[in-house]
């Protein structure tokens, strides 16, 4: 019977259970915290400008001497300025475009109608011409 006192005496003993300390768990999280406020600034993060309007011929208000604008319209035909032009003389004129001017993004202004397959041939020039970088500028038009 002792045995089962001694038992019993354990599981009835009114000792208090230790209390847990959170200040290292709080501190940690502090200190996580103000890493990814220090950081979120210098990460490089895919920007997607969008033009104010467009009108009916796909013109936009950005101004077209700046970067190297490349117009995609419903039809699936490629514009670069104002002027129709095939795959390959895109490539041929980037190429060109690259050479002189080595540090401009060219712009593509793709219509949401046209097929996702001139996106990709538009893309693929710009990838042989050289260019790294390529701004995809979004349309507003109606559903």
């Amino acid at each position: 019977m002792r045995n089962k006192r001694n038992i019993s005496q354990l599981f009835s003993s009114s000792e208090e259970e230790p209390s847990l300390n959170l200040t290292p768990l709080i501190d940690v999280v502090f200190v996580v915290l103000i890493l990814f406020i220090l950081i979120a600034p210098m990460l490089d993060v895919d920007k997607v400008q969008l033009a104010s309007s467009a009108t009916k011929e796909n013109k936009t208000t950005l101004p077209e001497a700046g970067p190297i604008a490349i117009h995609v319209r419903e039809d699936n035909s490629i514009w670069v300025r104002s002027k129709r032009v095939t795959s390959q003389q895109l490539l041929d004129l980037l190429k060109q475009e690259k050479v002189t001017k080595p540090h401009q993004v060219p712009q593509l202004f793709h219509d949401k109608k046209a097929q996702f397959g001139t996106y990709q041939t538009v893309k693929n020039a710009i990838e042989m011409a050289g260019f790294e970088k390529l701004d995809v500028i979004l349309q507003p038009g109606s559903s």
